[in-house]
């Protein structure tokens, strides 16, 4: 599994890349391989206000149907409508390429509750 360093991350399996105050959020390579074949994505509108830890969309695999929350609290300022018509993309390139939303958070400490890359691998491999 691929855990990249320059990225934080939740027990939900989603990422984030922090950048000031903007936030880009993507689900992590354990969680891309555990539901398999990614065929659907759906994800919120642009300007949809977020809390950390609610739903903002659904990603479903030939396996499963899995939520997507979201890190932190804030504003959507973009979707990767790319990875909507191309669900499969989030197969290929979790951490990069198949980014999910940004987000523009309104509170910058809820980053601290996020683990590091040497962490989420130790929380992974506590739950296989």
């Amino acid at each position: 599994m691929n855990f990249p360093e320059n990225l934080k991350y939740t027990k939900d399996h989603e990422w984030a890349k922090i950048d000031g105050t903007q936030i880009t959020v993507g689900i992590t390579d354990h969680a891309q391989s555990a539901l398999g074949d990614v065929v659907f994505v759906e994800l919120p509108k642009v300007g949809r206000d977020l809390k950390a830890g609610e739903t903002f969309g659904v990603v479903e695999s030939i396996k499963a149907v899995s939520d997507l929350y979201s890190p932190v609290s804030g504003k959507v300022l973009a979707v990767n409508d790319a990875v909507v018509g191309e669900p499969s993309s989030v197969n290929r390139d979790p951490h990069t390429s198949a980014w999910l939303i940004k987000i523009e958070t309104s509170d910058a400490s809820a980053l601290s509750g996020l683990m590091d890359s040497t962490a989420y691998s130790a929380f992974v491999s506590s739950i296989k």
